[in-house]
């Protein structure tokens, strides 16, 4: 079955992404996000949403993408991988967009290497290139685990 791709598009610095929107649950504004001690760099803190706690990964810092400075255009993916949920920090959502599959090519051999793991693959339009993530590739398991707010209740009392 050949359908399109709809993509939920996405900036970070001067690179354009892309997610399937079926792992994208919502896109909501950055609230102030509370640090966390003893997180990996690229954990921001944890957000409060609609009572739920959520911690926020910065996905420039874990693709290791220069991003832009902190404005109202950032925005928060909030995503369930592994049954957990995680927001993603990101500069700007562009637009939601259909990608033929056909415009869509594997990722370059440049890319193999470092960061492949991430990528999907290459969505070509007539006037833009969209990287598509693989967000479950994203984080490690181990990463979600220490993520889970869930676990953070056990930690806190077995300190």
């Amino acid at each position: 079955m050949k359908k399109q791709n709809q993509v939920v598009c996405f900036r970070i610095g001067r690179e354009l992404f892309g997610v399937h929107i079926e792992v994208v649950q919502e896109i909501v504004r950055v609230p102030e996000i509370t640090p966390v001690p003893e997180m990996p760099a690229f954990v921001e803190g944890v957000i409060n949403l609609r009572g739920k706690i959520v911690s926020i990964v910065d996905l420039g810092k874990r693709l290791k993408i220069e991003a832009a400075e902190k404005t109202r255009t950032n925005r928060i993916l909030v995503i369930e991988v592994e049954k957990k949920i995680i927001g993603l920090l990101v500069d700007a959502v562009t637009e939601i967009l259909r990608i033929p599959p056909d415009s869509v090519e594997p990722a370059p051999d440049i890319v193999t290497n470092v960061g492949a793991e991430y990528i999907i693959g290459v969505g070509k339009l007539p006037d833009k290139l969209i990287i598509l993530l693989d967000l479950k590739n994203i984080l490690k398991p181990e990463e979600i685990r220490k993520l889970a707010a869930d676990d953070w209740s056990e930690q806190g009392a077995a300190a």
